[in-house]
């Protein structure tokens, strides 16, 4: 539960501080907010990749489903 509550302030400073560096830039070279759009999205890319480690990490993909009841999920029914 912690570290899913860490992974939201995470998200939410890869965006702020990416769109604070674009203002930055901008600033500095006089642009209108063209690297603010720009590292803003980068900052969406970034938390999105934080939230795909977490899934991936909390929630493995489980690869023998089937073996568990003993049976073949893929092999068609038999009947009788």
């Amino acid at each position: 539960m912690a570290y899913a509550s860490s992974l939201g302030v995470g998200m939410a400073i890869a965006l702020f501080g990416s769109l604070l560096i674009g203002v930055f830039i901008d600033r500095q070279l006089g642009t209108k907010n063209i690297f603010a759009a720009l590292f803003f999205f980068i900052g969406v890319a970034a938390g999105l990749r934080n939230v795909f480690h977490f899934v991936k990490k909390y929630f493995p993909k489980d690869e023998d489903h089937g073996e568990e009841s003993g049976g073949n999920r893929d092999a068609p029914a038999e009947k009788d």
